[in-house]
């Protein structure tokens, strides 16, 4: 018996993709082969992964196949029909709302993802998925079993070397408030922007604002952002655009806050990212990001800009609650240790395989 996995697309630093391959050295460490298929494979990633199309050939009817399940794609219907036991893997799918306005392909890429789903729930021995925000979406849509089992994250990556010169530009004196993500709609990095002006403008101009992703696709977004931040007159604000994971790990190193103004996560990995860095975290209240944080952070139940400036503000100054934030945060990042979460994906694999 093998345990495959197949998604749509799997490139380096991508949560999804990032799970995947944690997931792949899981199973190869419970003794079982398998490999991972994909529709599109970045440059970056291992020459082992396989072209989906491959898929069919490989496999046996005791096999077991993983299906990452994250946006629109012609493999929902290829891995409905294969003939062994499966589990979906829900990463959840992003509204196609938010993209209407920016971006054709994602519009009709989520909106078809989200068509599709209903098509599974028969289709599967379990779903699997990362958030119970995630396990109560597809419970609604009619999925019998399903269990909770939080992204794969592999923090000794953490523990890397960081980009030494740029933490050293960060660390100039200046207050750092950051949050790392794709440039996207969803995420609502406007939102950040505006809650900066008010905390920099009318509380401490020695700021600074860091906004780490990639635009790629989001362009015309990327330019109402660039626009916006242009007619409240404000510097410091710095757009990293793509950048290497040693100077994503010199930017968490020199924050001093990490500001969500998301409002759609299906689990919010950076979450996750500021807990390991000691970042005091200041989140929005929507979909997956009270599951995340589990009571721990400062949820904000309302963008008034003002008050979330005055929260960063007593977040930074206010060490008693700084400390009392990190010290929750710490408790609830155990959670998502690699032990607790690979104990939980083993034995959900293990009662599919009965």
């Amino acid at each position: 018996m093998k345990i495959h996995q197949l998604l749509p697309t799997i490139s380096y630093g991508d949560a999804v993709s990032n799970d995947t391959i944690a997931i792949h050295q899981l199973i190869k460490s419970m003794g079982f082969k398998g490999n991972i298929y994909a529709e599109n494979i970045g440059k970056r990633v291992s020459s082992e992964i396989k072209h989906f199309s491959k898929l069919t050939k490989d496999l046996s009817p005791n096999d077991i196949v993983i299906y990452h399940k994250s946006t629109g794609t012609q493999l929902t219907k290829l891995f409905a029909g294969l003939k062994c036991k499966k589990i979906v893997r829900y990463h959840n799918i992003t509204p196609a709302h938010f993209f209407n306005r920016y971006c054709r392909i994602s519009f009709d890429l989520t909106k078809r993802g989200r068509n599709d789903l209903p098509f599974l729930v028969d289709r599967c021995d379990m779903a699997i998925a990362d958030s119970d925000y995630n396990k109560a979406e597809l419970l609604g849509l009619g999925f019998e079993k399903v269990k909770t089992c939080p992204i794969l994250i592999s923090f000794n990556d953490y523990e890397k070397a960081y980009d030494k010169d740029t933490f050293k530009q960060m660390r100039d004196g200046k207050t750092n408030i950051i949050f790392t993500g794709r440039i996207t709609p969803n995420k609502r990095q406007e939102d950040i922007i505006k809650s900066f002006y008010y905390y920099k403008k009318h509380i401490n101009d020695n700021s600074r604002l860091i906004l780490a992703g990639n635009y790629e696709g989001m362009e015309s977004y990327y330019a109402e952002l660039i626009a916006l931040v242009d007619y409240l007159g404000l510097d410091d604000v710095i757009f990293t655009g793509h950048i290497s994971f040693s100077k994503i790990l010199a930017y968490y190193r020199a924050a001093d806050v990490f500001l969500c103004m998301s409002e759609h996560e299906g689990f919010c990995v950076p979450l996750v990212e500021a807990m390991y860095f000691n970042l005091p975290i200041i989140a929005y209240n929507s979909t997956a990001i009270p599951y995340t944080l589990n009571g721990s952070g400062v949820l904000i139940h309302k963008k008034d800009y003002m008050v979330i400036a005055e929260t960063i503000n007593e977040v930074i100054t206010n060490e008693q609650l700084k400390n009392e934030l990190i010290n929750n945060q710490k408790k609830r990042l155990k959670d998502f240790s690699n032990k607790k979460v690979c104990e939980c994906i083993k034995q959900t694999i293990k009662e599919v395989m009965g």
